[in-house]
Order: structure tokens, then sequence, then C-alpha cells
């Protein structure tokens, strides 16, 4: 009987300290929690680049390989056109001021004759 109570003592004990490094120990819980969330952020970050580098790859190959994306870089970046086409240039409106009156057209000044 008495050994047994020497066991249950020492398992407890043994339990106690286990609880204590679980909790407040290196490597506790809370610890392992933000490592957790920073692996999480970091994966959504890894996710974002590896789509702009699938993106860039993509452009490098159609430079490489095809006319239209080097004539769309050339159109917008450059200006340039090709031979025999026409260029429009689209403005967007722009506000339209109100005519000035002739007396103060005259004098360069934008403020209304007086009147004797």
């Amino acid at each position: 009987m008495r050994n047994w109570r020497w066991l249950l003592l020492v398992l407890a004990l043994l339990l106690a300290w286990l609880q204590y490094r679980f909790w407040f120990g290196p490597g506790n819980s809370g610890e392992v929690m933000t490592l957790e969330a920073q692996v999480q952020h970091q994966e959504r970050d890894n996710e974002g680049l590896q789509q702009r580098n699938d993106a860039l790859a993509a452009e490098v190959q159609d430079l490489k390989e095809g006319q239209a994306a080097i004539e769309e870089r050339a159109r917008s970046e450059l200006g340039m056109i090709k031979p025999g086409e026409k260029f429009y240039r689209v403005v967007e409106d722009a506000p339209v001021l109100p005519p000035r009156p002739a007396a103060a057209a005259a004098t360069g000044n934008d403020l209304p004759a007086e009147v004797p």
C-alpha cells in the first residue's frame, strides 16, 4: 500500500512538471501558436510572390516567342506605330471656360468693367 502512494506521488509530480513545461517552458503552446501564425502569414506572402513570378515568367516566354507582346510594348511604352497606321489620341473632356467679355479681354482684366 505504501509503495502505491509513492508511485502515485511520483506520477503526480511528473504530470505537474510536464504541464509546467507545456504551458510555461521553452517551446510552450503560446510560442507554437505564434510560430504557426507566422508560417501561415509567410505562406500567403509566398503565394502572392509565386503568382507574380508566374506572370513574369509568362511575359518573358511571350516576349521570346511572339511578336504581339513586343508590338504591344513598343506601342504602349515607346509610342511607336506601324507604317501606314493612323494614330489617334483620345483626350478626356476638359472643363470649358465661359468666354471673356470683350472689354475684359482688351484690358486683360477678368473683372467686369465698372459702369459710372
